[in-house]
């Protein structure tokens, strides 16, 4: 297990949010969650304020893969500090408070996030081409019964000089591995049961795809 207990009076390992209802505590959920998204937003500290850069992902075991373009600003922010942090996120909906069916509501956003920290390592194109045939299958697969496309159809010397000039390629040695599902298991059962009804009969698939996820999630304790 590589998730970290939360203290919220340690910065640097605060949760998305404060609220201790909406942690996600399930490492499995989060794994899945980022294994069937398996693309991230990469934040670091550069010299002039925070950098950030979107990217594929692959998390396996405690390592967290991913590559970014050579000219990316934030390959100098990982060179000055390599402490980085990697959103993942799922799918996302408004909630109107006419769903609970009680008075006195706001509106706000439900959503599921998995956040990865840790410190990253460059490392060699090698690697990186192992990290690029792993990508290429997994996210090749999901297309079947295409073909699936590999390296084999190009140019070995185009693709060798494409990942040495045209990308860096990292590892991060995850420290810790959180999350949030915000799914309303902060209101009264028959309120939650208005957002899940409404959810699954809107014509937004994150909608729908959050409802489904609100009648699988763990029933909040009362």
């Amino acid at each position: 297990m590589i998730i970290q207990s939360l203290d919220v009076n340690l910065p640097e390992v605060l949760p998305m949010h404060p609220a201790s209802a909406f942690l996600e505590t399930d490492e499995g959920r989060l794994r899945n969650l980022i294994a069937e998204r398996s693309f991230g937003l990469i934040m670091a500290q550069g010299p002039n304020g925070p950098v950030c850069a979107h990217a594929p992902v692959l998390l396996e075991q405690s390592i967290l893969r991913f590559h970014l373009s050579s000219a990316n600003g934030l390959n100098a922010a990982l060179a000055l500090d390599p402490r980085a942090l990697c959103v993942v996120t799922g799918p996302d909906a408004y909630i109107s408070p006419d769903w609970y069916g009680i008075p006195d509501q706001v509106p706000t956003w439900n959503y599921i996030s998995a956040e990865i920290s840790g410190t990253v390592r460059a490392i060699s194109p090698e690697q990186a081409t192992l990290m690029l045939d792993d990508l290429s299958a997994m996210f090749e697969e999901r297309l079947s019964p295409k073909p699936v496309w590999t390296r084999a159809k190009m140019d070995p010397a185009r693709f060798d000089t494409m990942v040495r000039q045209g990308i860096i390629a990292y590892e991060m040695d995850v420290t810790s591995l959180t999350g949030i599902s915000k799914l309303s298991q902060n209101k009264p059962g028959e309120a939650i049961e208005g957002v899940r009804t409404a959810l699954s009969q809107s014509d937004d698939a994150q909608a729908r795809a959050l409802g489904l996820m609100m009648v699988q999630a763990p029933k909040p304790q009362s």
